[in-house]
């Protein structure tokens, strides 16, 4: 390994645990962290009940970007709780209104080369800077924040060589929708994607930003840039070009996977309902009718693409059927837009201007109407995220929503000129920027004098009890391939202001598949000590919320059996206890139903000798095999009960 690529450069200079051999093990130092706040309030109680004193990470920063409406005390009470909890662990604070965590730590923090966890799925989008940036549950981050290491797999590197130059009307977001129709949604799993080649010229640092975030949208453990002079140009204009340092691929570097996008033969692309990995060309359906088009979110972030909608829209009007929602990503994005006359245009032309935060993204609002087609600049199309169950939402880039804003249906950007005598707006990017750090509190000196301040709806950390030696449980719930987080436990504003109150969310744990599971979940919880879940492929992909995971272990779920796991949703398993088991021959899904009765048994030992675990369906008289991937390490922590319980163990406490 003498001549490495950028992401070997990154593990190997952070690398404290482990060899870097693809698939083994390996612990990382953490150098900065990110919260949120739809999983930052479990990641701060983590950290109160681990007796964390003070941030052991260069930089660490609770921000408030997802659960903004303040429909009743919830989130209010919320925001106060993770402000207090920031001063007293001794974090940056991002008050709400202040923008989406991703593109903020992107202006004001991200540093090339460093590391970068957050408990966040969406984290990744900080490789644009050079950043080995990877999302996680909270009870990662927690750890990271503790000074843990982070564990993870050692992936493949896919390395994609970009040529060429993106034509007019496509941009960042066509290149990442290619991306995923030729990976589909859980095609680079075990890999992180590192894009190299001369087509770099061309995109921006938020042009990066865009492409690195949907990496998550195809599996990847994440995505990585190089840090060259654009990223240089970047930070200078944020004020930090000190911060900038060279990290780019040794010559003759190899990778493990390779690839090839030719950028002028990228064209307009739109993800149909209801996966971000269902893309198509966006002239295959033009024409249908569209009454919603969302501008913003953490995957179109950049000023570009809310200059270049202004432009498209400006000195028009968008049409009469269409809400032209627009989400600023950061307070400074909007202060920039704001001088240079972009807000009037979109005023002017009657979009709707939202606070800057994520929103609609994570179904916090802006749900749209019953049967109608909703285009959003957003990373994630599940059924159900929008806030409303029987969503059509379509995923494309800044140019097609504003053509089809103006339009009235899905209609190709490249078809702007011939409709309207448009020609393509170029953007030039600009030598400085207005920079806005007001709304960011830096970590208080006083931490050990700062009270946690909880409101009625924040509730300890329920107790998780070690896993039991030997299981007869039932199967309470049998689901198919890909299932997201946000089906296992709904986004939206009626259900994430619950994020801080295990008892209540759980409730809408699996409600989108099957209203009736937390009856059954309770009812096998008190009758037999819990249940088992049976999966297809991808289990629990998307988002990072950790609370797919706690929420059903609350209800009493032992294990999940699936053919496959994504990387985020299996480790969330592993952290609180649940066994993540694989089928060791898949078609062996098909030899279980829901209601069956399931024996497990000789668990402790199966585990820590990494022996067959043998499932006995006491309906159908059959044995089935199944494995699990856990390290010794994780072994451990699933016996124990959870990563919680292991901390405290090995610390010389009781389990909590």
């Amino acid at each position: 390994m003498d001549r490495l690529n950028v992401v070997q450069k990154l593990i190997k200079s952070h690398l404290v645990k482990g060899e870097m051999i693809a698939g083994s093990e390996i612990g990382l130092k953490i150098d900065q962290a990110l919260i949120q706040d739809a999983t930052g309030t479990l990641v701060q109680l983590e950290l109160e009940a681990m007796g964390l004193k003070k941030a052991m990470t260069e930089v660490a920063v609770q921000y408030i970007d997802h659960n903004l409406l303040q429909t009743d005390f919830k989130n209010a009470d919320d925001h106060l709780f993770l402000q207090s909890a920031a001063a007293k662990f001794g974090m940056w604070f991002s008050r709400p209104g202040n923008g989406v965590s991703h593109p903020v730590h992107q202006q004001h923090f991200g540093k090339p080369g460093k590391t970068l966890i957050g408990s966040d799925s969406h984290t990744p989008a900080a490789g644009a800077l050079g950043m080995l940036a990877l999302g996680s549950g909270g009870l990662d981050v927690a750890f990271a924040i503790a000074g843990e290491p982070l564990y993870i797999n050692m992936p493949k590197v896919l390395g994609v060589k970009l040529t060429g130059m993106l034509s007019d009307w496509v941009s960042a977001k066509d290149v990442v929708l290619e991306m995923l129709r030729r990976y589909d949604v859980n095609g680079c799993r075990g890999m992180i994607i590192e894009y190299h080649g001369e087509g770099l010229n061309m995109l921006s640092t938020m042009d990066r930003h865009v492409i690195a975030n949907m990496g998550t949208e195809m599996g990847a453990t994440s995505t990585v840039f190089p840090s060259d002079e654009e990223t240089r140009r970047y930070l200078k204009i944020q004020g930090r070009e000190k911060d900038w340092v060279e990290l780019k691929a040794d010559n003759e570097c190899s990778y493990d996977f390779e690839d090839e996008i030719d950028l002028a033969k990228v064209e307009p692309l739109i993800a149909c309902p209801s996966s971000p990995g269902n893309v198509i060309p966006v002239k295959e359906v033009e024409g249908k009718e569209v009454h919603q088009c969302v501008i913003g979110s953490s995957a179109n972030p950049g000023l570009r693409d809310f200059w270049v909608v202004a432009e498209i829209v400006k000195g028009r009007k968008v049409h009469d059927r269409v809400s032209l929602d627009v989400n600023p990503s950061s307070r400074q994005m909007l202060e920039n837009l704001t001088s240079m006359g972009s807000f009037k245009s979109l005023v002017h032309a009657g979009a709707r201007l939202h606070q800057t935060g994520c929103m609609g993204c994570i179904g916090m609002g802006q749900a749209p109407a019953t049967n109608t087609i909703s285009l959003r600049t957003m990373p994630r199309n599940f059924p159900g995220r929008s806030g409303t169950l029987d969503d059509q939402v379509y995923l494309c880039s800044p140019e097609t929503a504003a053509a089809s804003a103006l339009a009235g249906v899905i209609t190709d950007p490249r078809n702007l000129g011939k409709l309207y005598g448009l020609n393509y707006p170029k953007f030039q990017q600009p030598e400085t920027e207005i920079i806005n750090t007001d709304l960011l509190l830096a970590p208080s000196e006083e931490g050990s004098k700062v009270n946690l301040r909880k409101g009625p709806n924040i509730k300890e950390l329920p107790y998780l009890e070690p896993l039991r030696n030997k299981y007869q449980v039932p199967v309470v719930l049998k689901v198919a391939d890909n299932i997201s987080t946000d089906e296992i436990l709904r986004a939206g504003a009626e259900v994430l202001p619950l994020r801080s109150n295990i008892p209540e969310i759980s409730k809408w744990t699996y409600f989108i598949l099957d209203e009736k599971y937390y009856d059954r979940a309770l009812e096998a919880k008190n009758k037999n000590g819990g249940h088992i879940t049976i999966a297809g492929e991808n289990y629990a992909q998307g988002s990072s919320r950790e609370h797919a995971a706690l929420a059903p272990r609350y209800l009493g779920q032992v294990a999940v059996v699936a053919k496959s796991y994504a990387r985020i949703g299996w480790q969330n398993l592993a952290n609180f206890g649940i066994l993540p088991l694989e089928f060791d021959n898949p078609e062996d899904y098909d030899k279980i139903n829901q209601g069956d009765d399931l024996v497990l048994e000789n668990l402790h030992e199966s585990l820590k000798r990494n022996l067959t675990i043998v499932l006995k369906n006491k309906t159908s008289g059959t044995d089935i095999k199944v494995k699990h991937n856990l390290s010794e390490r994780q072994a451990d922590i699933v016996i124990q009960g959870g990563v919680i319980n292991h901390f405290n163990i090995c610390n010389g406490g009781k389990i909590c």
